[in-house]
C-alpha cells in the first residue's frame, strides 16, 4: 500500500501541469493543444498496453517483488527524462517510457489478491484505490504549487518520490508468491492478443471486460480534458485545477475507504458496481454541463460515489481466477485499461477540439465528459447479470 501511494502522489504531481507543459512546447492554444495533450496521454497508455501483460506473465514466473522493484526503479529515471525534456518529441518519448516502466499495477494488485482471502477482496481492492486517492489528494495540489512555480518542478519531485518507492521496496517489501504458485513464462502469453482472449473466452469476463473499459473511458477523459476545460470555461489556473484534482482524490478515497465494505454487504459486488456506475452517469453529466465553475464541485462528490464501482468489478474478475492465474487475468485487465486509456484521450481531445473552438455549433467544450457518461450506462448494462458465484477457474493462455 505504501508503494502505491508514492507511485500515485509521483502520476498525481504531474497531472495538472502536463497540459500547460504540452503548450508551452508546442506554442498552441487551449483548443488547438488539446490534441497534443490527448497524444501524449495516448502514448502513455500505449506503452502500459504492450507491458502490462508481460509483466504480469513475468510476475507469475519470478514473483511479484522483483518485477516491481524494476518498475519503480525506471519511473524515477524516467521522470527526470520528462523534466529535461526540450522539446515535444523528446516529451513523447518520455511519456513512452514512464509508460513501459509504470505498467506494475497489475502486479501490484496480483500482490494484494495473492494474500487475500475471497471474502476480503473486494474491501481490499477498495483500499488500493483508496491508497490511490489519498496519493492523489496531496499529488496535484502539490504538483499546482510547484508547476506555478517552473513547469518542471514536479517532474523532478516525482521522480524523487519515485527514487523513495524503489528504495522501501528493496528494503521492506516481501515476495508474496508461493513457490507452489508459479506459473511457466511463456512469450505467446505475455502480449496484448493472448492477454484479450484469456478475458473474450469466458462469457462473465467478457461482460466485466466490457464494463471496466467503459468505466476508464471516463478516466481518459478526465485526464486529458478536465484542465483544459476548467481553464477555457472558467479561468481556472494550475492552482484551482491542482486543488479541485486534490478534492477529487480525497474524496474518492474516503469512499473506498469507508464506503466500499458496507456496500458490498449491502447490496453484493454486482450492486455495489451498479450504485457507483450510476453515480457517475450523473457526476460527468455535471462536469459537462457545469454553468460556473463552483457547480464542479457537487459532480466530484457525485464522482466521488461512483468509486464504489472500481474494487467491486476488480474483485468479480479476480474471483474467476485461480490462484495462480492473478497476474494473467489482472496483466489483461491492464491491456482492457490500456486499450481504452489510448482511445479516450483520443477521442477527448478531438471532441474538445471540434466543439470548443470559436464559432463551433453547439459551442459544448464539456462534450468528451457527456460521452463518458454515456458509457457508464453501458457499464450498467454488461454488470447487471453478471453472476456473483465464485471459484470459476480461469486457466492462463497457452
Amino acid at each position: 500500500m505504501v508503494t502505491l501511494a508514492i507511485d500515485a502522489l509521483g502520476f498525481g504531481l504531474v497531472v495538472p501541469i502536463l497540459p500547460e507543459l504540452v503548450r508551452t512546447l508546442s506554442g498552441l492554444s487551449r483548443s488547438s493543444a488539446s490534441f497534443a495533450v490527448g497524444a501524449s496521454v495516448a502514448m502513455f497508455a500505449f506503452a502500459q498496453l504492450l507491458a502490462a501483460p508481460l509483466l504480469g506473465a513475468l510476475s507469475d514466473r519470478f514473483g511479484r517483488r522483483p518485477v516491481i522493484l524494476l518498475s519503480v526503479t525506471g519511473i524515477a529515471a524516467n521522470y527526470l527524462l520528462l523534466a529535461w525534456a526540450p522539446s515535444l518529441p523528446w516529451l513523447y518519448l518520455g511519456r513512452l517510457l514512464a509508460g513501459a516502466t509504470s505498467a506494475n499495477a497489475s502486479t501490484a494488485t496480483a500482490y494484494i489478491a495473492d494474500i487475500s482471502p475471497p471474502e476480503l477482496r473486494a474491501r481490499r481492492f477498495g483500499l488500493i484505490g483508496a491508497t490511490f486517492g489519498f496519493g492523489f489528494v496531496i499529488g496535484p495540489a502539490v504538483g499546482g504549487w510547484l508547476g506555478a512555480i517552473d513547469l518542471r518542478l514536479p517532474f523532478i519531485a516525482a521522480a524523487a518520490l519515485a527514487g523513495c518507492n524503489a528504495l522501501y521496496g528493496l528494503l521492506v517489501l516481501p515476495e508474496s508468491l508461493a513457490p507452489e504458485h508459479r506459473q511457466p513464462f511463456a512469450w505467446r502469453g505475455a502480449n496484448p492478443v493472448s492477454a484479450l482472449h484469456l478475458l473474450t473466452r469466458d462469457a462473465v469476463l467478457k461482460r466485466l471486460a466490457l464494463a471496466w473499459s467503459c468505466m476508464w473511458f471516463g478516466i481518459g477523459a478526465i485526464q486529458t480534458v478536465f484542465v483544459l476545460s476548467t481553464g477555457l470555461r472558467f479561468g481556472w489556473g494550475p492552482v484551482e485545477n491542482g486543488t479541485a484534482l486534490a478534492l477529487v482524490g480525497v474524496s474518492g478515497a474516503l469512499v473506498q475507504t469507508f464506503l466500499v465494505r458496507r456496500a458490498t454487504v449491502r447490496f453484493g459486488e454486482r450492486g455495489a458496481a451498479m450504485l457507483g456506475q450510476g453515480c457517475s452517469v450523473l457526476a460527468y453529466v455535471g462536469l459537462a454541463l457545469a454553468p460556473v465553475g463552483w457547480m464542479i464541485y457537487p459532480a466530484i462528490m457525485c464522482n466521488a460515489l461512483g468509486q464504489l464501482a472500481n474494487p467491486a468489478v476488480r474483485s468479480l474478475i479476480s474471483a474467476r481466477a485461480g490462484p495462480g492465474n492473478q497476474g494473467h487475468v489482472m496483466g489483461a485487465l491492464s491491456v482492457v485499461e490500456g486499450m481504452t486509456a489510448i482511445v479516450s484521450p483520443l477521442v477527448a481531445s478531438v471532441l474538445f477540439s471540434r466543439f470548443s473552438a470559436p464559432g463551433a455549433w453547439p459551442h459544448l467544450p464539456g462534450l468528451p465528459f457527456l460521452v463518458a457518461s454515456a458509457g457508464f450506462v453501458i457499464a450498467i448494462l454488461a454488470v447487471r447479470n453478471v453472476p456473483v458465484a465464485r471459484a470459476a477457474e480461469v486457466t492462463p493462455a497457452p
